[in-house]
């Protein structure tokens, strides 16, 4: 299942003026929520969607009716009446109100991140992977991180960081895991001894990694990636649209 949270405040898009939630906005002749949700378009016909969004200026029939626009077969949308601590407890929220099975994996985006041509991993490793992180060469105290084991001839990971640059791998907002139960056994430990004040998703990893599970990352060309989450990004791409 591909999850797309979208609870968050835009806090800083309306602290810009702006009175729509960042999603919502046009980009292009389309939305911003269309232009990241179309980073899936390979598995809009097979494979399930679950969207997990705020009530908020009809979210609902908005999100409908950019469902029904980009042709996705099967989609579950989640309307939650209040904030969460982080997009993992949205996500969690999601799972629950969904009725998600326990084995089923997850495949979890930002909405406000577009990523091209965007396909799950061919390699080998992918095979028996409990879950992995997508990543791009980078630096900055604004994004999450990847250690890599630079001893394994697969791109294993070694622990993964919130905003504390371990490595020059910085993690694109694509998180993947191998079972749903596997995400919510690390979120209920990340709430037990919190590593940031809010609830991320790429902590949860490190609770896999200490149990012996099998976390991999996949480096991607930045060039592949949009980011759109604070206003000078998409003023800057509404310029050069």
């Amino acid at each position: 299942m591909i999850v797309i949270p979208m609870a968050g405040l835009s806090s800083r898009f309306s602290k810009a003026g702006y009175t729509q939630p960042k999603y919502m906005l046009p980009l292009n002749g389309k939305t911003v929520f269309a232009h990241s949700v179309e980073s899936f378009k390979a598995y809009f016909q097979d494979t399930p969607f679950l969207f997990i969004a705020r009530s908020t200026m009809n979210t609902e029939n908005f999100i409908q009716t950019e469902i029904d626009k980009l042709g996705i077969k099967k989609a579950n949308i989640v309307i939650l009446d209040h904030p969460t601590a982080g997009q993992a407890e949205t996500v969690e929220y999601g799972i629950h109100k969904a009725g998600l099975e326990n084995n089923m994996a997850l495949t979890i985006f930002n909405i406000d991140t577009f990523r091209r041509d965007f396909h799950f991993p061919q390699q080998e490793w992918f095979k028996h992977s409990d879950g992995y992180l997508e990543v791009f060469k980078g630096n900055g105290e604004n994004w999450s991180y990847v250690e890599p084991d630079s001893e394994s001839q697969e791109p294993i990971a070694l622990r993964t960081a919130e905003k504390k640059p371990i490595s020059d791998l910085c993690c694109n907002g694509l998180y993947h895991f191998k079972k749903s139960e596997d995400f919510l056994y690390a979120l209920q430990q990340e709430r037990k001894t919190p590593s940031t004040s809010e609830l991320y998703i790429a902590p949860l990893y490190n609770y896999l990694i200490q149990n012996n599970k099998k976390i991999h990352y996949k480096l991607v060309n930045k060039d592949c990636i949009t980011f759109c989450g604070i206003p000078a990004e998409y003023e800057a791409l509404c310029k050069n649209s």
